[in-house]
């Protein structure tokens, strides 16, 4: 029996444009149903929104458009055939190909268009697609991403400094993942620095504050006997 296809399926390696287009094609489905599925021009417009987008990317129509007919390829996206319609619409196939439930999406898509993020930072983000009632629910699924086959997302090394873990989604593969978590240390140095800095002066202060109020006792102390 060829074994190919199992293989394929093994892990993911879609490419930054592919990415950010299913990132939008999920994203769209929850706030513009009326919009959705979506043209070319429409996906233009999202891939490329200078808002909730990070990094901001500047595609063209072809790369969108290439970009779609790969993830067609993948069986992750499909068009969608209208009557009347006068352009080629386009559907994503998660939810189907995946089995993820609507909160669990939600979240793949947030991590897809806006990089590796804290459960805190994705439960207030993710109001206009699902509604978490608290991080305990958003660390849920993560949890469950993460135990996908392949696996869909995975917290990154906690950085010296931080007290959150940064959790990515790993559809562009390992070596994806060991670039993002590179550059999250690399960035992350400087501000733990002098996040550090900052938690030893508050210290000092501290500690100068209680020395000068047991000075100030001792005095009204010994000037009981003056």
């Amino acid at each position: 029996m060829d074994n190919a296809p199992a293989a394929n399926e093994a892990a993911f390696d879609l490419s930054p444009a592919e990415i950010r287009v299913l990132g939008v094609l999920i994203e769209k489905a929850f706030v513009t149903p009326d919009a959705y599925p979506m043209s070319i021009n429409g996906l233009v417009t999202g891939c490329n929104q200078l808002t909730a987008r990070e990094p901001v990317m500047a595609l063209s129509e072809s790369e969108v458009q290439a970009a779609i007919d790969s993830l067609i390829a993948r069986r992750l996206v499909t068009r969608r055939d209208q009557a009347g319609a006068r352009v080629a619409k386009y559907e994503h196939q998660v939810r189907l190909r995946h089995s993820l439930p609507p909160a669990e999406q939600a979240v793949l898509a947030l991590l897809m268009l806006r990089g590796p993020q804290t459960a805190g930072e994705l439960r207030n983000r993710c109001e206009r697609m699902h509604r978490f009632d608290d991080i305990a629910d958003v660390e849920a699924v993560l949890e469950h991403l993460s135990e996908k086959y392949p696996p869909m997302a995975a917290p990154l090394p906690r950085t010296p400094g931080t007290k959150e873990i940064r959790h990515m989604h790993l559809l562009g593969g390992e070596d994806a993942l060991q670039a993002a978590a590179d550059a999250l240390a690399g960035s992350a140095s400087p501000s733990a620095a002098r996040g550090r800095m900052a938690e030893l002066e508050d210290e000092v202060r501290r500690l100068r504050d209680e020395l000068d109020a047991l000075r100030s006792a001792f005095e009204t102390f010994r000037n009981q006997f003056d």
